[in-house]
């Protein structure tokens, strides 16, 4: 079932990417991909979708829905910053923090179930397709324990999105 729901996901996402323009094609006869660009009004939808996505998937698996949580969210954005500064997708700050020393200066006093970053081109439902085909970022994102999301970005000028997502309890 999750499988299916997966595919279908992918599929929407497929078509919901879909441009009536022609792709530009390179030079090896393919078509050169374009960068996800996240304008004002985007930026206000996307922690939305991904809280609908997530719900989905979990929920799916018979798993309880997570809620959007400001601290988590606030812990998101400063390592998705971090990581762009850095240049590097890690889990550890310029500053040597980890995933549980942001969510605690961030003021969240509950657990941390996990973290999972991205360095991509690609929209936020796009990414948690792939998170979602990996199995140590999908236990995270699926974890029976996980009550609360935070989720941010940072977009660099020439398209490229730092991606985090926190899920805590």
């Amino acid at each position: 079932m999750i499988r299916l729901f997966t595919i279908l996901l992918v599929a929407m996402m497929a078509l919901a990417a879909c441009q009536p323009a022609a792709p530009t094609i390179g030079a090896d006869g393919q078509p050169i991909p374009t960068a996800y660009r996240i304008g004002q009004r985007e930026a206000a939808q996307i922690p939305f979708r991904m809280l609908d996505a997530v719900n989905a998937l979990r929920g799916a698996s018979s798993l309880v829905p997570v809620e959007l949580d400001s601290q988590l969210t606030a812990a998101a954005a400063t390592h998705s910053r971090d990581m762009h500064v850095q240049n590097r997708p890690w889990h550890f700050g310029s500053d040597g923090s980890s995933p549980v020393d942001r969510i605690r200066r961030a003021g969240y006093s509950g657990s941390l179930v996990g973290e999972v970053i991205s360095e991509t081109y690609e929209s936020e439902l796009e990414t948690l397709g792939a998170w979602m085909s990996q199995p140590d970022t999908r236990r995270i994102i699926m974890d029976a324990e996980a009550r609360k999301l935070g989720f941010s970005w940072f977009q660099e000028q020439n398209g490229k999105v730092w991606w985090t997502l926190v899920m805590g309890s």
